[in-house]
C-alpha cells in the first residue's frame, strides 16, 4: 500500500510538472502570435520618426522637439529602444524566449513592467491566462516545496541513523538547505548575470533576490540591453530558474516566519512567568509576619516604647496566672 501511494504521488507530480510547463509553452506561443506583428509595426514607426528627426532637426520648433521626446519616451516604455535600425527590427521582444519569460513573470506575479501586451487581444488573453495560471503556479510551487522538504527530511534521517544527535541533525539539515539554496539560486545565477548582462556581482545578487521575492522593481531586467548579444534560450532558462527559485525562497520565508512566531511565543511565555512570579512575591510580602510576634502583639514595631509596654503587660499577666495556680494548689 505505501509503495502504491508513493507511485501515485510520483505520477501526480509528473503530470503536474508536464501540465504546468505545457500551460506556459502554450501561453508563450499565443502571446507571440498576438503581439509580434504589432510590435514590428511599432518599431518601424519609431525608426521612421527617428529618421525624420535627423533629417529636419535644424528646422524643428520647440513643440516639435517636445513631441519627439514624448514619442521616444512612449516607445521606450513599450520596449522599443531606437538605438539602431536593422537590429531593432530583426530582434523581437515577443519571440518565444521573451514570451516564455513574460508568461513566467505573469504567473509568478513578479510584474517587472518592462514588457506588457499592447493589442486588445493580447490584453484580454493575459487576463484569462493569469486567472488560471496564478493558481496553477501556487499548486506547482507547493509541490516543489514538498519535494525539497522531503529531501531535507531524508538527509536528517540519514544523519540521525548514523548516530548523530537530534538537535545537531536538525541544525545540519537546516544549514544544508540554506547553503545549497543560496549557492544554487543566488550566488551562481548572479555570476551568470555578471557575465551576460555586464552587471556587478552585487547587482546580480540584488536582482536575484528582488526577482525571487516577487518584488520586481523592474530597474534590472535580464535580456533587455540592445547593445549586448544573448543566446536564444537565455530568458527561457532564466524563467525556469525563477520557477524553482520561488519554491526555495517560499520555504525560506516560511522557516523565518516560524522562527519569529516561536520567538514571539517564548518572549510572551517568559513575560507571563515574570508577571506571575511578581504577583506571588507581592502576596508573600503581604501575608508575611516576623517570627515571635503573637496575635496580641502591637500592630506596629515602629515605636520602642510601645514594644516595651507590651512586654511588661505580658509579663504581669503571666505572673498573675502563676499566682492563681499556686493559690489553687494550696
Amino acid at each position: 500500500m505505501p509503495m502504491t501511494a508513493m507511485c501515485s504521488r510520483k505520477v501526480q507530480t509528473c503530470l503536474l510538472v508536464v501540465g504546468y510547463f505545457t500551460y506556459l509553452f502554450l501561453g508563450a506561443i499565443v502571446f507571440q502570435a498576438l503581439e509580434r506583428d504589432a510590435e514590428q509595426h511599432e518599431k518601424t514607426a519609431v525608426i521612421q520618426m527617428k529618421q525624420a528627426f535627423l533629417q529636419n532637426f535644424a528646422h524643428l520648433s520647440v513643440g516639435d522637439v517636445e513631441q519627439f521626446v514624448k514619442n521616444l519616451t512612449e516607445a521606450i516604455q513599450k520596449g522599443v529602444y531606437p538605438v539602431r535600425n536593422k537590429s531593432q527590427v530583426e530582434q523581437s521582444n515577443w519571440d518565444f524566449s521573451n514570451s516564455f519569460f513574460f508568461v513566467g513573470a505573469v504567473v509568478s506575479t513578479i510584474g517587472y513592467g518592462t514588457l506588457c501586451p499592447k493589442t486588445a487581444g493580447g490584453q484580454l488573453f493575459c487576463v484569462f491566462f493569469a486567472l488560471f495560471g496564478i493558481p496553477l503556479n501556487i499548486v506547482f510551487l507547493h509541490r516543489v516545496g514538498k519535494i525539497l522538504s522531503l529531501l531535507c527530511k531524508r538527509l536528517g534521517k540519514c544523519l540521525y541513523e548514523k548516530g548523530m544527535k537530534k538537535k545537531k541533525t536538525k541544525f545540519l539539515t537546516l544549514l544544508f538547505f540554506l547553503v545549497t539554496g543560496i549557492l544554487v539560486f543566488l550566488c551562481l545565477p548572479s555570476l551568470v548575470f555578471q557575465i551576460m548582462e555586464g552587471w556587478s556581482y552585487s547587482e546580480g545578487i540584488y536582482f536575484a533576490f528582488i526577482t525571487l521575492s516577487t518584488i520586481g522593481f523592474g530597474d534590472y531586467v535580464v535580456g533587455k540591453q540592445p547593445e549586448r548579444q544573448y543566446f536564444p534560450s537565455y530568458r527561457s532558462l532564466v524563467a525556469i530558474w525563477i520557477m524553482f527559485g520561488l519554491a526555495w525562497i517560499a520555504l525560506l520565508f516560511n522557516l523565518l516566519t516560524t522562527l519569529l512566531e516561536d520567538t514571539e511565543k517564548k518572549i510572551a511565555k517568559d513575560l507571563h512567568k515574570m508577571g506571575k512570579a511578581g504577583k506571588e512575591n507581592e502576596e508573600t510580602l503581604k501575608n508575611y509576619q516576623p517570627a515571635g510576634l503573637l496575635e496580641e502583639g502591637p500592630s506596629s514595631l515602629g515605636s520602642g516604647g510601645d514594644a516595651r509596654d507590651w512586654e511588661e503587660a505580658k509579663l504581669e499577666k503571666n505572673m498573675f496566672s502563676l499566682e492563681q495556680n499556686i493559690v489553687r494548689s494550696d
